[in-house]
């Protein structure tokens, strides 16, 4: 899909932020990176043994209940949950956040055409807030209004309505662009455009 021609009308573009802007896991492989290496000079149990069953784990069943089940495999207190879930939230990664090249490209074209970008985000606001300090922007960073919905206490489709108000726009002049479901469906309550991001190249 030719974003860059769908996107030509429009004056904002809306994005979530995982796996549209770049991939969950590379936050959350990370997070497991440090939390093993943590594991390991606190029990002196050997973390790459500990991270490589986090991450098949991951792979194979998602991230709930994770920490539980790193718990049992490992024999780990259950007081270890506060570290897990406090660097979920302000881990200092190893490694920069990179956005999908056709995001990238995409968020560029948006600024030179002098559109407004949004980001409205669900999740654990400071968890979200930490990925966004740790992503290379590329300098697009200057031209991001984010919003993040579990802090606003709002549906998405409110913020969206809001955006649009504030801006003074209409709903055939923004563009969300997602990733699942349910963003595709907030989108649709207010008849927003919308387009899945993997779809979209130049």
């Amino acid at each position: 899909m030719d974003a860059y021609q769908f996107a030509k009308d429009k004056q904002a573009v809306i994005f979530e932020l995982d796996n549209v802007l770049f991939p969950e896991k590379d936050y959350l492989l990370q997070v497991y990176y440090l939390f093993a290496q943590f594991i390991e000079y606190s029990e002196q149990k050997n973390a790459q043994v500990i991270l490589e069953f986090m991450r098949l784990e991951y792979e194979l069943n998602g991230s709930d209940n994770l920490f539980q089940k790193t718990a049992a495999k490992f024999d780990l207190a259950e007081s270890y949950q506060y570290n897990f879930d406090l660097l979920h939230q302000n881990a200092r990664l190893p490694l920069k956040l990179l956005l999908y090249k056709n995001m990238l490209e995409f968020m560029q074209e948006l600024v030179v055409d002098r559109k407004k970008i949004f980001i409205v985000t669900t999740g654990d606001p400071e968890q979200q807030l930490n990925k966004i300090k740790q992503t290379e922007w590329n300098g697009l960073e200057k031209y991001l209004t984010v919003f993040f919905a579990d802090e606003l206490q709002q549906p998405k489709s409110e913020i969206f309505i809001n955006i649009l108000s504030n801006n003074n726009l209409s709903s055939n002049e923004a563009l969300v662009v997602g990733a699942n479901k349910f963003d595709e469906e907030q989108s649709k309550l207010i008849n927003l455009p919308y387009i899945v991001s993997l779809e979209i190249y130049r």
